[in-house]
């Protein structure tokens, strides 16, 4: 059986996964998720909540994160369409702080995206439609939950679509000069 392909972005931290995929007649198969392989490329395991949010071409989602003790490592993946999908350093004592990286993910081509804890996350639908599911290492805090606006101009984030649909709760968000974050580990 093929393995999976752990290719690291600008960020290290950040790491696209590519899933080996089966096809014939009926169509194909890939494993999106093997506790084993992840951890073995030091990707945690210990996911506790799955989340599945259906957007429209447009659409972009964040940026969000949570703060320690509720900080969130996420496996994202879109099961349906193409996004684009971005993270944010925010963890103040890496050599990549307030740096962003952003890759396209393509659910034909079974691509995920490890967020690790520390960052902020959000994507913009490039497709019609798309599905994407993100499993995460801690569950939703409301009391932890935090983000910064998706066109912060001191991060430059160079989202492929113009004129984003995003929900009043994402326009109403901070800069990230406006934030407080910790100082230590995430």
């Amino acid at each position: 059986m093929a393995s999976f392909r752990f290719d690291p972005t600008e960020i290290p931290d950040v790491v696209r996964v590519r899933v080996p995929r089966f096809r014939d007649s009926r169509g194909s198969f890939g494993e999106l998720f093997r506790s084993t392989e992840f951890r073995n490329a030091g990707i945690p395991t210990d996911f506790v909540q799955d989340n599945l949010a259906v957007s429209e071409r447009g659409v972009l989602r964040g940026l969000h994160f949570q703060l320690p003790p509720s900080s969130q490592g996420k496996l994202v993946a879109p099961v349906e369409g193409r996004i684009f999908d971005v993270a944010v350093d925010l963890r103040r004592l890496s050599p990549t702080f307030r740096q962003w990286v952003g890759v396209e993910l393509d659910a034909q081509e079974l691509e995920l995206l490890w967020v690790p804890p520390g960052f902020a996350h959000g994507y913009q639908v490039l497709s019609d439609r798309a599905h994407v599911l993100y499993k995460a290492t801690a569950e939703y805090d409301p009391e932890r939950e935090d983000g910064i606006r998706w066109n912060d101009p001191a991060l430059g984030i160079r989202w492929p679509l113009p004129d984003p649909v995003t929900s009043a709760k994402d326009q109403a968000l901070p800069t990230l000069a406006e934030i407080t974050l910790p100082d230590g580990p995430w």
